[in-house]
């Protein structure tokens, strides 16, 4: 799928580095097209690694997705510069009147507060209940699906007793609905969170259909509303080192984590962790923008 971002943005290096088709403003001016207009909401704190993580995974289709950059208003985080915020990431009210093809709301490192003592949760709520109208379907994932089931479906969630980190096998349910199409029988996805949905709610929930489920994991991947919204409790966006990263800054912090499950040969941290779950990501990826955005999307809103 050619990408159409800002022509400077540092995440389209990135991706032309790794041989994946990036399109420019330029060149996407002169294809007379209808492109799928997709908005992230990025929540994350390092943002620029997840710019990367995202638009590699939105990449493996033969559409042209122009993506947009949201970030809060009500919380601006430490971790990326002004600058970069500034010149590449739009807020709620610059497109509250607009209307998109796909949303895409991040995980966020606030899991263990309740969702009312997040800064931006009322902010937060706005965003998804704007999305209701103007967004073909919004994909959710880990802290962002936490909050969405919560808010749009009174799923509440729990805390672990530690850490869910790791690379966990997960079984295929509902093989017939596309979300799941060419799925193998088991895949694997990396998890990295403190708390868990109540599964129980769930799976009560006739507006919820349980698409893929993991033993060690829990629940993974959730339809709602014939695929208006969908949820993905992990991170298969995730890059090959990013546990490592994350257990290795735990450890600096002094929280005595851990080692991420099913992740290191031999469970040996000195060794390169094997990457398990790429073709399941794109798959996910692929079957989103094709089935719930592409084909259920307008030519003109």
């Amino acid at each position: 799928m050619p990408i159409k971002t800002k022509n400077d943005l540092p995440a389209k290096a990135v991706m032309e580095n790794e041989n994946i088709f990036v399109m420019d403003e330029r060149r996407a001016t002169t294809q007379d097209i209808r492109p799928i207009k997709i908005a992230i909401l990025n929540l994350m704190p390092l943002k620029e690694e997840t710019e990367v993580q995202l638009l590699r995974s939105l990449s493996n289709t033969p559409l042209q997705v122009d993506v947009t950059f949201l970030t809060t208003s009500s919380y601006v985080g430490k971790n990326t510069s002004v600058t970069h915020l500034n010149k590449f990431y739009e807020v709620f009210d610059d497109v509250k009147d607009k209307r998109f093809d796909g949303l895409i709301i991040t995980g966020a490192p606030v899991e263990q507060l309740d969702f009312t003592q997040v800064a931006y949760w009322e902010e937060l709520k706005q965003i998804m209940d704007w999305s209701a109208v103007n967004v073909t379907s919004t994909l959710h994932l880990c802290w962002g699906a936490l909050a969405g089931l919560h808010y749009r479906y009174n799923i509440g969630k729990y805390k672990l007793d530690e850490k869910l980190s790791g690379v966990y096998t997960h079984k295929v349910f509902n093989r017939r609905t596309p979300l799941v199409r060419g799925f193998d029988d088991e895949f694997r996805v990396p998890h990295s969170r403190y708390t868990h949905i109540d599964e129980k709610a769930v799976m009560n929930d006739d507006r919820l259909q349980v698409l893929a489920r993991s033993d060690e994991a829990g629940i993974y991947l959730v339809l709602a509303e014939g695929g208006k919204n969908v949820f993905v409790l992990g991170h298969p966006e995730y890059d090959r080192m990013t546990l490592d990263s994350e257990y290795r800054r735990d450890i600096g912090k002094g929280l005595n984590p851990k080692m991420p499950c099913n992740y290191y040969p031999d469970d040996d941290p000195d060794k390169r962790p094997l990457l398990s779950w790429r073709a399941h990501c794109n798959t996910l990826y692929t079957n989103w923008l094709n089935y719930y955005v592409y084909q259920n999307t307008p030519y003109e809103w």
